[in-house]
């Protein structure tokens, strides 16, 4: 197994039990090697079913028949859902069943199936609630007000407006995030001869540059199309200029607009646990949505599958702002409106599987590719065509007293040019900590070609690597 075909990703640290389970909408493929030393693997999608409680019969507490009967106890079901990791694009006929006991698998909340429109189920369900809500609500007040002791009533309804908001908004604020990012996030509507979906991604050139997942815009590759949807209703049509699925990264260029307005980027490597972030994207069609939260972890090894047959395994940034299906390829934000991240992975609970296999949303748990990372491999697309993927050159599996042990050595490689060995268990890079071969993956894919990194073996030996650098043939 190389660093390419690493573990299934998972939290570095805790490592789940056997009973957690894997749930991928991707088509899976089973593990290749490949002794580049970089890559990764598929994983396959399972389902869970959930308990919801029996209808109960309504009761009115002022009917007549209230005063002289008693209620009797409902009785109800416990809801158990047990926990997975889910895609949000999902094709037909693409579904397999997969148990992994240990660490759990994330995955990305991809493009939304455009066969079938959850968003008017949504309205619907929102239009429900309302009139229930409603129905209780009026009931109670006519029965308060109508026992009234008299005197002049005061209605809301009565009084004027407040003045309208002017004024321009706090800097800091996700509202001053929102009005600067908005313009600059599209909408990616995706259809080729395996499928179709969308998803979301952000401009980078006010020539029509666009950076989003490869899982976004893959299934479009070899022939396929893509329309592009902008905040004010432009519309384009995009073509792949390159892409990248060991980390999950594409760029696409639209055609037939003007006037576009570019994403200011950040960094992500000072990002601060607890620091508040804003998500923009496209979930479940619902274009446009903003969403706020927290940096919640740092270099979180993750791996979020693409078409199937190759798997990013990415040093995610975590978050806690919303993000659910469509939202993947749009921007991570921090309070000064700079692009931080791209949104990718979820966790999900499993919860009860509708029409099309559709899965629970976001719980909270979202991650997104550093833009440090990002940045580097769009450059690279936009100036060459092709990403350059980094690379040791050694296959790597996590040991079993923890960290990442290195298997065979390619002749003429990073590793073997530096001394590393079959055997060697690598337990730092630099002064990040290395608990299995997911996180060698990781750590190794956020550095460029040409980096050196010390590598701490176990028994404290210390290596100095100069890492490698080849071009990424897209699957």
């Amino acid at each position: 197994m190389t660093e390419n075909d690493a573990e299934k990703a998972r939290p570095a640290g805790d490592r789940p039990d056997a009973e957690q389970s894997a749930n991928w909408a991707a088509q899976p493929a089973p593990q290749q090697p490949d002794a580049t030393g970089l890559g990764g693997h598929a994983t396959p999608h399972t389902g869970a079913q959930q308990a919801y409680p029996a209808e109960q019969q309504q009761y009115n507490p002022w009917s007549p028949q209230a005063q002289t009967q008693t209620q009797q106890p409902q009785q109800t079901h416990e809801h158990q859902a047990q926990g997975q990791y889910t895609q949000g694009h999902q094709i037909p006929g693409q579904q397999t069943p997969f148990t992994q006991p240990g660490p759990s698998v994330y995955a990305v909340p991809q493009q939304r199936q455009a066969q079938k429109s959850t968003s008017g189920k949504l309205l619907a369900g929102v239009a429900a609630i309302a009139l229930v809500v409603g129905g209780v609500a009026g009931g109670t007040v006519g029965y308060l007000t109508g026992d009234g002791s008299g005197g002049s009533a005061v209605n809301a309804l009565d009084a004027p407006k407040p003045a309208q908001q002017t004024g321009n908004l706090p800097a800091g604020s996700v509202e001053s995030v929102a009005q600067k990012l908005s313009p600059s996030v599209v909408e990616l509507q995706v259809s080729g001869r395996s499928g179709a979906g969308e998803g979301s991604g952000f401009v980078l050139s006010t020539d029509g540059y666009v950076l989003t997942n490869n899982h976004v815009v893959e299934v479009a590759a070899g022939g396929g199309q893509i329309q592009a949807v902008f905040q004010d209703g432009k519309k384009g049509t995009a073509t792949v200029v390159g892409r990248d699925p060991t980390t999950d990264i594409a760029v696409v260029k639209v055609s037939g607009v003007s006037g576009l307005t570019p994403v200011e980027l950040g960094r992500s490597d000072d990002l601060r646990v607890g620091q508040p972030v804003v998500a923009i994207g496209s979930p479940f069609e619902l274009t446009g949505t903003v969403t706020s939260g927290i940096v919640s972890a740092l270099n979180r090894p993750v791996s979020a599958g693409g078409n199937g047959d190759q798997t990013t395994v990415m040093s995610a940034v975590q978050t806690d702002a919303a993000i659910n299906p469509g939202n993947s390829g749009g921007p991570l934000a921090n309070m000064a409106g700079q692009v931080i991240g791209i949104n990718s992975a979820i966790y999900s609970p499993k919860s009860a599987q509708g029409q099309g296999g559709e899965s629970g949303g976001n719980v909270g748990i979202g991650f997104a590719i550093p833009i440090d990372q990002a940045r580097r491999t769009a450059d690279d697309i936009i100036n060459t065509g092709q990403a350059t993927q980094t690379f040791i050159g050694a296959r790597v599996q996590t040991a079993p007293t923890g960290g990442a042990q290195l298997g065979e050595i390619t002749p003429g490689s990073p590793a073997e040019k530096a001394g590393l060995k079959s055997g060697d268990v690598v337990t730092k890079l630099d002064d990040r900590s290395i608990p299995n071969a997911d996180a060698l993956v990781a750590e190794i894919r956020t550095r460029a070609p040409n980096d050196k990194v010390k590598f701490t073996l176990s028994g404290d030996k210390v290596i100095e690597v100069t890492l490698g650098g080849q071009p990424v043939t897209p699957n």
